[in-house]
C-alpha cells in the first residue's frame, strides 16, 4: 500500500474510534487514540500481522478492541498511556520553553511595535498618540498591564513572588513524590509475594497489580523530571537575586545626589536591570507551567483508589515486608561482579570508570533480568555491583546472581523484555524502549536520544613524556649576535651604495652568455685471442745419503738423483 494511502486509512481508523468513544460519552484525543491503535496492533495476543495489509475484518476488529480499551475506566494501563501522552504534549525542556515563550510574546507585540516604528508624527496630537502607544507597549512587554490594578502592582514584586512560589511548589512535589514512592514500594512487595505463590497470582489477576505499579512508577518519574526543573529555577532565581542587588547598588552609587548623570554611565545599568527583570518574568511563567503540569498529572491516578482501597491493601500486605529502593540496594551493596569470571563481556565499575554516574542505563535503571523472569516486576538496579556493557548499551542489576544470569545470554532476556512491552504498551516509554519501537518515540525525546548518550571513560595507567623541543627548529642563518659584525656589514652596505655598476644588461645582450659543451672521451677497447699456454720442465731433485756419518770415522756420501723424466711430468 502506498504511504499516502496507508496514512489515509490510519486517519480514518483513528477518526472512527474517536467517534465510537464519543458516542459512549468518552472524549479522547487523536494522539491517545493513535497510541492505543499502535498498542493493540503490537500486542501478539490480538493476532494482527504487521507484514500484511489490513482487510475489512481486521479493521473492524481493531476498532472494536481499541474502543473497548479506551472505555475501560478501571484500567491503570489506560491511565498510564494517557499520562504519557499528556506529559509528552505539554512538557518541554527549559531552553525550548523559554524560546517558545519569547517567540509568542514577540508575535503578539509585533503589531504594536510596527505601529510605533511606522509612525511619522509631526503634530502635537500625533505625538501624544505615539507616546500612549509606547507606554502601552512597555506595559504589555513587561507583563504588568494596568497600573491601577492591585494585582498588577503586586506583580511588580516578581522576585518576592518567586521566593514564595518555588518553596511551595517544591514542597508539593516532594509530598506527592513521597506518596507515589510508598505506593510503588507496596505494589512491589505484593508482586514479589504473588510471584512465589501461583494460586495467589491467579486470584489477584483481575486487580492488575503490575499495571498499577507501572502507573505509579511513571508518575514518580515525571515528578522527578519536573522537580529537577524546579531546582534549576531555584538556582537561577538565587543567582539573579544577587545580580539584581549588585546592579541596584551600582546604580545607587552612580546616581547618588547628582542632578544630572551622563547617559553612558547609567544606560548600561538600566539595560542590565531590564534583562534581569525579563529573566525573573520567564522564571515566573516557567514555575507556573510546571506547577499546573504537576497538578494535572494527579488526574491520572484515579484507578488506584477504585482497585486498591486501604482495606484491600492491608489484606494483601499481611505478612509482607515493604522495602524501599534504597534498602534493596543496600542489601547487595557488598556484592560485585568478578572480572575473572568473564573473558568476553565488559563490566564497568565506579572506581575505574569516569562519567560513571552519567551513563545512559537501559530500562531507566531497573533490573532487566528480574523484569524478564518475573511477571513484570520492577526492581532498581545497583550500579556498584557492576554495569554490563553489551552492544554499546549499559545494564544494571539488583543482585550479582541476576547479573551473572543475564550475562549468560543477554539477547534472550532483551527479547523477553521486548515481548512483554508489546503486551503492555506503556512500558515502551516507561522503560525507554524507543529504539526497539522507533515509531513510538515521543517528539520531545527524539532530539534527545543522541544528546544524552555519554560514553564511559575507562581509567588506566598511562605515561607521557614531554619532548625536549616541541616546536620544529627555526634557525635563522642570517641572525648575528655580535654587534661589531653587524656594524661591519652596515658599513659595507653603505660603501656599496656609493659604487657604480661596471656592467649592464640590455634586451640585446641578455642572450650573450658563456656556453660550454661536454664530450665523452673514447672508450678503451681490448680484444682477447687464444689462451696463453706454457710448458714446465722437471725440477731437479738430488739426494746425498751418508752425510751424518756412521760407525766409521770416514764419511762416505752417496749421491742419488730423484729427478723425474720429462715424459713423466
Amino acid at each position: 500500500m502506498p504511504p499516502t494511502q496507508a496514512e489515509s486509512v490510519i486517519k480514518n481508523i483513528i477518526r472512527e474510534i474517536g467517534q465510537e468513544c464519543a458516542a459512549h460519552g468518552e472524549i479522547t484525543s487523536e494522539t491517545v487514540v493513535a497510541f492505543m491503535v499502535k498498542a493493540v496492533v503490537l500486542d501478539p495476543s490480538n493476532g494482527f500481522n504487521m507484514d500484511r495489509t489490513l482487510v475489512k475484518t481486521d479493521v473492524q476488529k481493531l476498532v472494536k478492541l481499541c474502543v473497548a480499551r479506551l472505555l475501560d475506566n478501571k484500567n491503570p494501563s489506560l491511565d498510564t498511556i494517557k499520562m504519557q501522552v499528556y506529559f509528552d504534549m505539554n512538557y518541554t525542556s527549559r531552553e525550548d520553553f523559554l524560546e517558545e515563550h519569547h517567540r509568542v510574546l514577540e508575535s503578539r507585540l509585533g503589531i504594536v511595535s510596527r505601529e510605533i516604528t511606522d509612525t511619522r508624527a509631526c503634530a502635537k496630537e500625533e505625538l501624544e498618540n505615539l507616546y500612549r502607544k509606547i507606554v502601552s507597549y512597555v506595559l504589555l512587554r513587561s507583563g504588568l498591564g494596568s497600573p491601577t490594578d492591585i494585582k498588577i502592582v503586586r506583580e511588580a514584586t516578581v522576585p518576592a513572588i518567586l521566593l514564595e512560589a518555588i518553596p511551595a511548589t517544591t514542597h508539593h512535589i516532594d509530598s506527592q513524590l513521597q506518596i507515589a514512592q510508598e505506593q510503588a514500594f507496596r505494589y512491589t512487595a505484593i508482586i514479589e509475594k504473588v510471584t512465589n505463590n501461583p494460586l495467589m497470582a491467579k486470584e489477584l489477576q483481575p486487580y492488575m497489580l503490575k499495571e498499577a505499579l507501572y502507573n505509579v512508577r511513571q508518575y514518580e518519574i515525571f515528578l522527578q523530571t519536573v522537580l529537577s526543573d524546579i531546582i534549576t529555577c531555584a538556582e537561577e532565581v538565587e543567582l539573579m537575586t544577587k545580580q539584581l542587588a549588585a546592579q541596584l547598588e551600582q546604580l545607587k552609587m552612580t546616581v547618588k545626589s547628582k542632578t544630572a548623570v551622563p547617559t553612558s554611565q547609567v544606560f548600561p545599568i538600566f539595560i542590565a536591570l531590564a534583562s534581569l527583570w525579563t529573566s525573573f518574568q520567564d522564571e515566573t511563567v516557567l514555575i507556573s507551567v510546571l506547577s499546573n503540569l504537576t497538578t494535572n498529572l494527579e488526574l491520572f491516578l484515579g484507578t488506584h483508589d477504585l482497585l486498591f482501597p486501604e482495606k484491600v491493601m492491608q489484606g494483601l500486605l499481611d505478612g509482607v515486608i515493604v522495602k524501599t529502593d534504597m534498602t534493596r540496594i543496600e542489601e547487595h551493596l557488598e556484592e560485585k561482579v568478578q572480572l575473572a569470571d568473564f573473558r568476553v563481556l565488559e563490566w564497568l565499575f565506579p572506581e575505574t570508570t569516569a562519567n560513571f554516574n552519567k551513563l545512559l542505563i537501559q530500562y531507566r535503571g531497573f533490573c532487566g533480568y528480574t523484569f524478564a523472569v518475573t511477571d513484570g516486576l520492577l526492581l532498581p538496579g545497583n550500579p556498584t555491583i557492576g554495569i554490563l556493557k553489551y552492544k554499546e548499551k549499559y545494564y544494571t542489576f539488583n543482585s550479582r546472581d541476576a547479573a551473572y544470569s543475564f550475562a549468560e545470554n543477554p539477547d534472550h532476556y532483551i527479547n523477553l523484555i521486548k515481548e512483554k512491552a508489546k503486551k503492555n504498551a506503556e512500558l515502551i516509554q516507561l522503560l525507554e524502549l524507543h529504539q526497539q519501537f522507533e515509531t513510538l518515540i515521543p517528539y520531545s525525546q527524539m532530539k534527545d536520544v543522541d544528546k544524552h548518550f555519554i560514553k564511559p571513560i575507562t581509567k588506566c595507567e598511562n605515561g607521557t613524556q614531554t619532548d625536549t623541543h616541541i616546536l620544529p627548529p627555526t634557525i635563522v642563518r642570517s641572525y648575528e649576535w655580535n654587534e661589531w659584525e653587524l656594524r661591519r656589514k652596515a658599513i659595507q652596505l653603505a660603501n656599496l651604495r656609493q659604487k657604480m655598476t661596471h656592467s649592464v644588461q640590455t634586451d640585446l645582450s641578455h642572450m650573450r652568455r658563456d656556453n660550454a659543451s661536454q664530450v665523452y672521451p673514447l672508450k678503451e677497447v681490448g680484444t682477447q685471442s687464444k689462451r696463453e699456454g706454457s710448458t714446465r720442465v722437471p725440477r731437479p731433485q738430488i739426494f746425498i745419503a751418508g752425510l751424518r756419518g756412521g760407525q766409521s770415522k770416514t764419511t762416505h756420501g752417496v749421491k742419488i738423483n730423484l729427478t723425474r723424466a720429462v715424459d713423466e711430468t
